[in-house]
């Protein structure tokens, strides 16, 4: 029955190949292939955009006006859309408010359980909210932090005025704040800050002789007062003044000492609940608080219990045990938010949806992954269309329909290879076929370290007094499941420990204009703009974009941005230049046959071919290709690419150094299961260039071929935080009994 299915016809986007498709509905449906073979292509930028498309048609102008733009993707016919729900590993936005309480809607339930049972009476919900003026501490006003100036860093207490006392510009011996100090007649030039009176303290800081007192003197503000007003008072965001810029590190931010943290004012945490204040409940991790709501018997809260009750149970189940209320959503990795936002639509009474998620499996250890497809299993189960892209072999095999896309990425893929079961794409010769049948074999002769770097009594976060030895000069992988400490282990710690040698390679996006490409980013493209300033006689600036060469419409920007005083800026492709954003000028000039935008349309394969003959520029485009990138083109911009493809890029940078220690987090996201032998094969060759490689990570595959193992236990939150094992591969496998080593065994079976 063909309302039974979406259908697609004659699909052109990106670098789909007039694909057409009939997805079957109410169906878990896989979408994979490697990485650039056109799988966001067909769910995203397709299914998705579309659906979210026709839906915004629906509301008035005035509310399309305020929603997200949507192109209409390029397809012939696509019909049995019905709503979607778009589910991705973008992190969690908000701000210093922005907490897992009120992002999941917990709080707000929990709020309302203390206005109705919290003895003694405060008052309305409202009251509980660290937003409202009602509920927050007045000092930090519900940030549960304050920002103050870090006068340790200004005074040196073994100094007097005279022996330049205070390390501030213009404060300094003969200087005019110095000056103006010592007229007063107030101190002592000679005596040391240490043996200052708390009176003369006071009076040097606030220009009082008592904090908040009145000034002594009209010439003495207070070094204090002073900073306060420079630093803290004024706006800092956009200060370019050099002076400030460098005084800005003097600024800290500490724990409010009246709240100490909690957000809330003296009031609304005396209110209690079976003993506990709403800050208490707030600070436990999800399992201990679920088992204090149980408690809760009075009548009044039963339906709110049990509506908390459920909700804990829905986050315990998917692999986030260890996350309290009070945990900011900024500090959430994309794994974490993507699981957190599955869990606010699994209490959904709403049927009939596609669901579209992009990898769930992202930071989660093989025992989570289970869970987690129980809850897909339970969203097709309700009558919604669950379609996923996905190189998880277990979420793979969960899966109702497979559909691989490929045969390879950019313009070598495009093409629907199969569509059926998992058991038939076990019998395929596709890349995903093959690599799902591949058992890669555990590291049989992995190296042996001589020397160590230590950590010492590390007590960051869940961390339990950590000691561990990190091996020198082999490939050692830190696993353990989410919230067992490893990242507070190893990039609050360890890296901050050997800062001047660790570089961290992580998904982070890549702080760079929207103008940045990889031959930007790797610094290549003045070389290639040389080449054909030198081959046609003109200047390299003529090459650029942001130069000379930029389109004079646009000024190289490709859009055209109209301003709207009352409604969002209308953003239009520019005319002149089709958004290209060359001058007509800079495109007419030609190196070996073609001009500045056809080189970068080159991806990184055909690039390597065109530029054989110059060994320098030849390096850097091979290093992409050796991360694996050989689809994209060179003038991509960064803006468009995935966590993982920013990471890899950021590893094609780092490829000829030596003496490094690389530290990466989870390298294999996003990462078909084809390519992950030749990323293990890529920080081999950094460990034998004489580097250190430390890799965290959940893949079986990569634990595999490691040269040491360093895993973080027992389990996540305030279970975890401490070291379970550390050993090689195989030692872990005949010897070991943590939660990781269990699903290691298993793999090799």
């Amino acid at each position: 029955m063909e309302h039974n299915k979406i259908i697609i016809k004659g699909l052109t986007q990106n670098n789909l190949k007039n694909v057409s498709l009939a997805i079957p509905k109410e169906k878990i449906v896989v979408f994979t292939g490697v990485s650039g073979s056109g799988k966001s292509s067909i769910v995203f930028d397709t299914i998705a955009a579309e659906s979210q498309r026709q839906m915004n048609e629906t509301y008035s102008a005035f509310i399309r006006g305020r929603l997200p733009k949507y192109v209409k993707p390029r397809v012939d016919y696509i019909d049995n859309l019905t709503a979607s729900v778009i589910i991705d590993q973008s992190r969690l936005g908000g701000n210093a408010r922005s907490t897992v309480g009120t992002i999941s809607d917990m709080y707000s339930a929990l709020r309302l359980l203390y206005s109705r049972i919290g003895t003694p009476y405060v008052g309305t919900a409202s009251y509980f909210s660290f937003n409202d003026p009602s509920g927050m501490c007045p000092t930090c006003f519900g940030i549960g932090k304050v920002v103050d100036v870090d006068m340790k860093q200004v005074i040196d207490e073994d100094k007097s005025l005279n022996e330049d006392m205070l390390d501030i510009p213009a404060h300094h011996v003969d200087n005019w704040y110095w000056k103006q100090i010592t007229s007063t007649g107030l101190f002592d030039l000679d005596k040391k800050w240490k043996n200052y009176t708390k009176e003369e303290k006071n009076l040097m800081l606030y220009g009082a002789y008592e904090k908040g007192g009145s000034q002594v003197h009209k010439k003495m503000e207070g070094i204090y007062n002073y900073m306060e007003r420079l630093l803290i008072k004024r706006d800092l965001s956009n200060s370019s003044d050099q002076t400030i810029a460098r005084l800005k590190k003097l600024v800290i931010e500490h724990e409010c000492d009246d709240c100490h943290g909690k957000r809330l004012n003296t009031q609304v945490r005396s209110c209690k609940i079976n003993g506990y204040s709403i800050d208490e409940m707030c600070e436990m991790e999800f399992t201990q608080l679920r088992d204090v709501l149980k408690e809760v018997k009075d009548p009044r809260g039963v339906s709110i219990v049990e509506t908390l009750v459920s909700s804990l149970t829905r986050m315990i189940d998917i692999g986030l045990p260890y996350l309290s209320m009070n945990r900011e959503s900024v500090t959430l990795s994309g794994g974490e938010a993507q699981r957190l936002k599955l869990v606010r639509y699994m209490g959904s009474s709403l049927t009939g949806l596609i669901y579209i998620f992009d990898e769930p499996s992202t930071g989660m250890h093989p025992r989570d992954v289970y869970r987690m497809t129980q809850l897909l299993k339970s969203l097709r189960d309700k009558g919604n269309t669950v379609l996923v892209v996905e190189h998880d072999k277990d979420v793979i095999s969960i899966a109702d329909e497979i559909i691989d896309v490929g045969p390879r990425a950019g313009k070598y893929g495009g093409e629907v290879l199969y569509q059926g079961s998992y058991s038939d794409l076990l019998k395929t010769d596709t890349l995903t076929g093959m690599a799902m049948c591949e058992k890669i074999e555990v590291k049989n002769n992995p190296r042996c370290a001589t020397h160590y770097l230590p950590i010492r009594n590390a007590s960051v976060h869940n961390l339990k007094n950590v000691s561990v030895d990190v091996p020198e000069n082999v490939l050692c992988v830190v696993t353990g499941v989410a919230g067992s400490g490893k990242s507070s282990l190893f990039r609050d710690v360890f890296a901050k420990e050997y800062e001047e040698r660790v570089i961290i390679v992580d998904q982070s996006s890549i702080t760079a204009t929207n103008r940045s490409m990889p031959v930007t980013y790797l610094g290549f493209f003045d070389e290639i703009r040389k080449l054909i300033a030198d081959a046609n006689h003109v200047e390299p600036s003529l090459f650029s974009f942001n130069s000379k060469g930029a389109c004079p419409n646009c000024k190289g920007k490709g859009v055209i941005v109209t301003e709207l005083v009352f409604m969002d800026p209308v953003i239009t492709t520019c005319e002149v230049c089709e958004g290209n954003r060359y001058s007509n000028e800079s495109l007419s000039y030609t190196y070996l046959g073609k001009n500045i935008l056809e080189i970068l349309k080159l991806t990184v394969d055909d690039a390597l071919e065109f530029f054989k003959d110059n060994k320098k520029i030849y390096k850097k485009i091979h290093a992409l290709q050796e991360v694996g990138l050989s689809y994209l083109s060179l003038g991509q911009p960064m803006s468009t690419l995935s966590g993982g493809e920013l990471q890899r890029i950021k590893l094609a940078k780092y490829l000829d150094q030596k003496g490094n220690i690389y530290l990466l987090d989870e390298p294999t996201t996003g990462l078909h299961a084809s390519d992950v032998k030749n990323i293990m094969r890529l920080l081999e060759r950094f460990v034998e260039r004489g580097n250190t490689v430390v890799v965290i990570e959940h893949n079986l595959d990569v634990m595999k071929l490691a040269d040491y193992i360093i895993d973080i236990g027992p389990d996540g939150g305030t279970k975890g935080g401490e070291v379970v094992f550390t050993g090689t591969p195989l030692e872990m496998i005949e010897s070991s009994n943590t939660i990781t080593a269990e699903y290691l065994r298993k793999s090799v079976k």
